[in-house]
């Protein structure tokens, strides 16, 4: 690492130390804890919402997919963007307006039984591990490319750094960190792109004849069926990537960081354009790593592709732009952890010890003392699942957080919001169902099992597809259904109101 390397990792994490420390001054109850007391405008909270969701698996893991897979690694991109369709359509104005701190708090909105509490909670913090080891894996290798340590030692040092964000300064330190980490990331792509182009003479339809020959593919780098050879299990991911953003714990409490729906409307026009932007760019970053860097040095650096993007970044700028690349990837795996770490500790100390363990008796002092030890708790158990993660890539990682999300939130928020016979039972047999079924399948898969060196374990799947989404997400939706048919009817008065609520924000 050179001495400007080290100035860059060294100012951005300055910088966001001294933001924690701004923002540990004005965190000082449960509200501003969690939501940065409801105060972030639309263009703040939109651009610290594409801050939370271009993570180590948008930068990193999309890049090293596309430049190692062509067209299949283009899925994430188009997948992850087309879900804030769902997100701004479905899901952000009655969230907002039925909401307080966390997912649990909106469906109990309409069913307010600890056990609908509980079961939020437990989906809210198992999205939060799956997505936690994805960035922590990406942390990993950068830090282990850049600064030549060990492993386990960059994944401990970005698990402290992360609590420490959370630990002091809450909601506030997080969503500035977020705005400051997607400005950098944002500016970092648009010169990656810029040169990749210069590169091709600006000349778009030359890149994509070019890159017809510059990879073990061939042409077929340039059409689906290079890694995805099942269109099933194709779809399947799709559904997840397309679904799962409206059900992720941590994009969710981003709505109740602004005061009204109309502000999270606007927050979500903000982060889709940005979002898209960047999407698109994803194509330069992977078509530039494939053909300036090569699969098999990319592949070398990590077997999974991880470092593509950085590598690209030197072969194009030298150390100087490498430097800078990857000091921004570092800043977008903290920034990304740092509110994976505040939805998981709110998941447990609002809705688990406060609402449940002391039945809403608990003083602002006590939540958030309950909220800085769980944040802890959530870092330390991240930490240790990302040790034996570490071939794997990132973006697959991210793509099961979705699916989860897809099948345990999606379908009880949307039943809530939109279906007048939905009750308790129902909420829960969708919750469990989704996230069981998601889980279980995951773990027969060929993610898990599968020849020597491809998977985790050694053996025949038993579940044939990489993402389960084509079979839990309706699975979630069919249990949620069936659950609320066979049951009590629910309280149609009570959905009245709630649907007054979700469409007008009147309390």
């Amino acid at each position: 690492m050179s001495v400007l390397g080290l100035f860059f990792f060294a100012a951005i994490v300055g910088l966001t130390l001294y933001v924690t420390y701004w923002a540990s001054k004005r965190t000082n109850s449960a509200s501003e804890f969690y939501t940065a007391g409801g105060g972030l405008t639309g263009w703040q909270n939109g651009i610290a919402i594409a801050g939370d969701y271009l993570s180590a698996a948008s930068f990193l893991g999309i890049a090293g997919a596309i430049a190692l897979n062509g067209f299949d690694g283009f899925f994430y991109s188009l997948g992850y963007l087309v879900a804030y369709l769902v997100v701004l359509y479905i899901v952000a104005e009655p969230l907002r307006n039925l909401g307080k701190y966390t997912l649990a708090d909106m469906i109990t909105a309409r069913f307010d039984q600890q056990k609908i509490r509980a079961t939020a909670a437990i989906s809210t913090l198992t999205i939060v591990l799956f997505y936690m080891i994805a960035q922590l894996v990406g942390a990993g290798a950068l830090i282990q490319l850049l600064l030549g340590i060990d492993y386990w030692i960059a994944v401990l040092l970005v698990g402290i750094m992360m609590t420490t964000y959370v630990l002091f300064g809450g909601m506030a330190a997080t969503s500035w960190v977020q705005i400051i980490k997607a400005v950098l990331l944002m500016v970092g792509t648009i010169i990656i792109s810029f040169l990749v182009l210069l590169k091709f003479d600006f000349n778009i339809l030359k890149m994509f004849s070019e890159m017809k020959t510059v990879t073990p593919a061939g042409a077929d780098y340039l059409n689906p069926g290079v890694k995805y050879t099942n269109g099933i299990d194709t779809m399947s991911m799709m559904i997840a990537l397309v679904f799962g953003t409206a059900g992720l714990p941590h994009i969710l409490m981003r709505f109740f960081t602004v005061k009204d729906a109309k502000t999270a409307r606007s927050s979500v026009v903000y982060a889709t354009w940005i979002v898209g932007i960047f999407y698109i760019l994803t194509i330069f970053l992977g078509f530039g790593a494939a053909a300036f860097v090569g699969s098999e040095d990319i592949i070398e650096a990590n077997a999974a592709g991880n470092m593509a993007a950085p590598l690209l970044a030197k072969a194009l700028g030298g150390d100087l732009l490498m430097s800078f690349v990857s000091a921004v990837a570092f800043a977008t795996i903290l920034a990304v952890v740092a509110g994976l770490v505040l939805s998981g500790a709110s998941a447990f100390a609002h809705d688990i010890y406060a609402q449940i363990i002391k039945k809403g008796q608990v003083t602002e002092k006590e939540q958030m003392k309950a909220a800085r030890y769980a944040s802890i708790g959530v870092s330390a158990l991240s930490i240790i699942l990302a040790l034996f993660a570490q071939t794997m890539n990132v973006a697959f990682l991210v793509s099961l957080a979705f699916c989860i999300a897809a099948s345990a939130n999606l379908p009880v928020i949307i039943y809530t919001i939109y279906w007048k016979r939905f009750n308790t039972t129902g909420a829960v047999s969708a919750m469990l169902t989704g996230l069981l079924s998601a889980l279980i399948l995951v773990a027969v898969s060929p993610n898990v099992w599968g020849p020597e060196g491809t998977a985790i374990f050694v053996g025949d799947p038993l579940f044939p597809l990489t993402n389960p989404a084509v079979v839990s997400v309706p699975a979630g939706f069919i249990a949620g259904y069936i659950g609320s048919l066979v049951s009590a009817k629910a309280d149609e008065r009570k959905y009245a109101e709630v649907a007054v609520k979700a469409n007008t924000g009147l309390k």
